[in-house]
C-alpha cells in the first residue's frame, strides 16, 4: 500500500528514499557547505599569498620595496632586472644546469634501479628474494649516519663529484615498495602467458610489467625528481662552492642572506636584498613546481594502488 502511495506522490517518495539513506550519505545542509567553503577558501589564500609575495618582491623595484618595509604584495612597476641580474651573474645559471643535470640523469638511474629491483623481488621463487627485500627493509628502519656516508663517499673518491648526489640515494625503499606492490598487483595469468609465448623476464618487463605500470612510474618518478631537485645536505657535505647546485645556492645566498645581495643593475641602480633573494626563490621553485599539473592525475591511481596491493 505504501508503494503505491509513494507511486502517487512523487514528493514522498523522495522523502521516503532521504529517511532510509544513512547519515553519512545525506546532502550537507547549507550551513555546512558555506563553512567548508570558508575553511577552503582560508587555507588558499595561505598557500597562494606567501606566493604572490615572494613574485611580487621579485619583480617590484628598490623603491617598491623599501616603501613595503621588505615586501610588496603588487607592484606598480614590474621589471625583470632582477632576474636578469642574477642569471647573468653566472653563478645561479651554473646552479641551475647543475640541478637540471642531476634531477635528469638521477631520475633516470634511481627509475631504472628501482624498477628491475622491484621487478625480482615481485616474482616468487626468486633466489635470494626474501633476504634481499629483508635488506632492504632493513635500510628503511635503520639508515646509515652522516659520519659513515660521508667515510663510504671519500673512500669511492667521490668527494667534489656529481656522483656523490646519485649514488649514495640511488632507490628509494619507499618507491621500491610502492613498485614492488604494483607489479604484485598484475594478473598472473598475463605473466603465464608471456610465458607460453617464450618471453624472457627483460621481455616481460619491457613489453608487459612497464605499459600496464605507467600511473606508478610517473609518480615514482616525479618523487626521485623533486627529491633530487630539492637536495641540497649532501651537495654541502660532498661538493664546492663551484660545484654546488640550486638549493644549495639558494640555501646560502638566501637563507645566509649574503652573496648575491651587493650586485648592481646595468643601469646603475642597486638592487635590494629582498630583490635578489625571492629571485632566486622563485627560480627554484618553479620549473619543479610546474611538473606537478601534468602528473596529478597519476597520484591516487599510482600510489593508491601500489599501497593497497602489496
Amino acid at each position: 500500500m505504501s508503494a503505491v502511495a509513494e507511486a502517487r506522490d512523487p514528493r514522498r517518495s523522495r522523502r521516503s528514499r532521504a529517511a532510509r539513506r544513512p547519515g553519512w550519505m545525506e546532502k550537507p545542509k547549507p550551513v555546512t557547505q558555506a563553512g567548508k567553503a570558508v575553511a577552503l577558501t582560508a587555507v588558499v589564500l595561505l598557500v597562494c599569498v606567501p606566493f604572490l609575495v615572494i613574485v611580487s618582491t621579485s619583480l617590484a623595484s628598490q623603491r617598491e620595496v623599501v616603501a613595503g618595509g621588505g615586501w610588496v604584495l603588487w607592484p606598480e612597476h614590474p621589471t625583470l632586472k632582477a632576474y636578469r641580474d642574477i642569471l647573468d651573474g653566472g653563478i645561479v645559471t651554473h646552479a641551475l644546469g647543475v640541478s637540471a643535470g642531476v634531477t635528469v640523469v638521477g631520475t633516470l638511474l634511481s627509475l631504472v634501479c628501482t624498477v628491475t629491483l622491484a621487478y625480482a623481488l615481485s616474482r616468487p621463487g626468486v633466489t635470494g628474494g626474501r633476504p634481499a627485500l629483508l635488506l632492504v627493509l632493513f635500510t628503511f628502519l635503520f639508515p646509515p649516519g652522516v659520519i659513515p656516508s660521508f667515510l663510504l663517499v671519500k673512500d669511492l673518491g667521490l668527494l667534489d663529484n656529481y656522483g656523490s648526489l646519485v649514488l649514495p640515494v640511488l632507490v628509494n625503499v619507499f618507491n621500491l615498495v610502492v613498485l614492488r606492490g604494483f607489479f604484485q598487483g598484475i594478473p598472473e595469468e598475463l605473466y603465464e602467458a608471456a610465458r607460453l609465448d617464450g618471453a624472457g623476464d627483460l621481455r616481460v618487463l619491457w613489453s608487459i610489467v612497464l605499459p600496464l605500470s605507467r600511473a606508478a612510474l610517473a609518480v615514482v618518478g616525479l618523487f626521485y625528481a623533486v627529491a633530487y631537485w630539492n637536495s641540497w645536505f649532501y651537495a654541502s657535505l660532498y661538493l664546492e662552492s663551484d660545484h654546488w647546485p640550486l638549493q644549495q645556492v639558494l640555501r646560502t645566498y638566501v637563507v645566509a642572506g649574503s652573496g648575491l645581495t651587493d650586485q648592481t643593475m646595468g643601469d646603475g641602480t642597486v638592487n635590494a636584498p629582498q630583490t635578489i633573494q625571492m629571485a632566486v626563490l622563485v627560480i627554484a621553485t618553479v620549473p619543479i613546481l610546474a611538473v606537478y599539473p601534468f602528473l596529478q592525475k597519476y597520484f591516487t591511481k599510482g600510489v593508491l594502488t601500489g599501497a593497497v596491493k602489496s
